[in-house]
């Protein structure tokens, strides 16, 4: 999960560097790498993951927004509301308030 979202990033807040967070859950810092590039491997988890990444982060992903409509590519957010909301009901963008309330 931290590193799906930019944890140890330093230009990204909250930002944790991989040692202490190694520290904090008692594991050295190669075995947490280790086990985290399985998990991500068996799992088939990369960057921006739609259900595993920050809201802050997913806003800012052009990719979770890109949607096609009668075979032309459009930035879901510039189309009109009502098509918006079929587009989450669909699952084809990110519903941010429902991720917000839960």
């Amino acid at each position: 999960m931290g590193s799906i979202n930019f944890l140890f990033d330093k230009s990204q807040p909250p930002h944790l560097r991989a040692d202490k967070l190694a520290e904090l859950v008692g594991v050295v810092q190669s075995t947490m790498a280790n086990k985290s590039a399985r998990i991500r491997s068996l799992l088939g988890l990369s960057w921006y993951e739609p259900d595993l990444t920050r809201c802050e982060i997913l806003e800012q992903n052009p990719f979770a927004w890109i949607v096609t409509v009668n075979g032309i590519t459009f930035d879901a957010r510039t189309l009109p509301d009502e098509i918006q909301d079929e587009a989450r009901r669909l699952g084809l963008i990110p519903d941010l308030d429902r991720r917000r309330a839960a």
